[in-house]
């Protein structure tokens, strides 16, 4: 038996967050990162709108950096005193991740992180708050999906926070929210998108529902990611959209090897998991050919890369990849984002352990041994092919 879970109310389009001013309830706490929402009036338009719903608003801001167990532990206070109905995360990855594990605290205060970190392990949710996200990058999926990245602060270990019971109540993905994206947030966060819809198209949990979404959702993203990154706001409201679909279908098919590596060597080389992802991407399709090369191929003939056999597609799947890094000015190796050799050798072992660990790796379409990811990591440091 399979199962497919998203959001139980999805508004999109334009004046999509005037559905505020209709929900029930009295109190919410909104999550947010830097202060772009603020600077650009979206956030006042939020409390506005949620004020007419009769909902009393209290801010939790700063959330700029990807969470962490600290950073949970520090805000989680004001959730205890202000006792919302609602939870709201708005912004990229960081801000909603954040506000998810807010959410599992504040409903379960004597569950451990160890706990939280069990995949598909979570207890019932929402007997205190519902949860909505309102999306300010076009990349995470956050809004939609079941997932709450989060890194030991003790261990400096990301860990995918993964449970049906984390999928938000309501998704809101309006595209002013997206207006005034920085080139390099909208390049990062659409290559995160781009993977999304690639390796969930290949994992081993897919089905019809999700390989549907994964490859539309591609092919909006081959028509619109770059046209967005140059400004052209219509293709900026459909990457919007894709990356909502990805998302979709990386929840419930969950993802692979580009992101088991994204997230263990994330925190170590301060790379963004959207650039992590771009630098991962075409050495994994490569290590995973030799499974699903028929899938690749049927990913690169809807998006309309040439070839005349799976293999020529492939290569082309692989290649548009890397153009596409390079025309957002995203670096296709490690060592080119500027990883020095020296600290990459010194942790790299213990990276490949702990990517082994990552329940991205159990659903990747190739099994992979430790020394393999190794040899993962040292490709997309070098840039090296991958052979074996």
């Amino acid at each position: 038996m399979n199962r497919f879970t998203i959001p139980r109310d999805i508004y999109f389009g334009k004046d999509a967050l005037d559905i505020l001013k209709s929900i029930k309830g009295k109190k919410a706490v909104l999550v947010i990162g830097g202060g772009s929402v603020k600077e650009n009036g979206n956030l006042d338009t939020i409390q506005n709108n949620l004020s007419e719903a009769n909902i009393e608003t209290k801010v939790i801001e700063g959330i700029t950096q990807e969470p962490s167990t600290q950073l949970v532990q520090e805000h989680l206070p004001v959730l205890n005193d202000y006792q919302p109905d609602w939870i709201i995360g708005i912004g990229g990855g960081s801000p909603m991740d954040a506000a998810k594990a807010m959410w599992i605290s504040f409903e379960h205060p004597d569950l451990t992180f160890e706990d939280m970190a069990q995949p598909f392990n979570l207890p019932e949710l929402r007997s205190k708050a519902k949860f909505a996200g309102i999306p300010t990058t076009s990349g995470t999926a956050s809004e939609i999906s079941n997932l709450s990245v989060i890194t030991d602060s003790e261990t400096g270990v990301k860990y995918p926070l993964a449970d049906f019971e984390l999928t938000p109540d309501l998704a809101i993905i309006d595209p002013v929210m997206v207006e005034a994206m920085p080139k390099k947030v909208l390049a990062y966060s659409g290559m995160d998108a781009v993977t999304h819809s690639i390796e969930a198209y290949v994992a081993k949990p897919r089905t019809t529902f999700t390989n549907s979404l994964s490859i539309e959702a591609a092919e909006i993203l081959k028509d619109h990611l770059l046209s967005s990154y140059n400004g052209d706001q219509e293709s900026r409201e459909q990457v919007h959209y894709a990356q909502a679909m990805a998302g979709m279908a990386f929840a419930n098919a969950v993802l692979g090897n580009v992101h088991s590596m994204a997230h263990k060597s994330g925190p170590t080389f301060e790379v963004p998991h959207g650039c992590a992802n771009a630098i991962y991407l075409p050495y994994v399709i490569q290590f995973n050919r030799s499974e699903v090369e028929d899938r690749f191929a049927a990913i690169a003939r809807r998006i309309g890369l040439s070839g005349n056999s799976d293999k020529e597609l492939v290569d082309s799947l692989i290649a548009w990849v890397r153009d596409l890094n390079r025309e957002m000015d995203v670096p296709n190796t490690l060592k080119e984002f500027g990883v020095s050799e020296e600290l990459f050798k010194e942790h790299v072992d213990k990276m490949a352990e702990n990517a082994m660990e990552d329940p991205c790796t159990g659903t990747n379409p190739r099994e992979t041994s430790v020394e393999e990811m190794k040899k993962l990591f040292e490709a997309a440091y070098y840039g090296q092919e991958v052979t074996f």
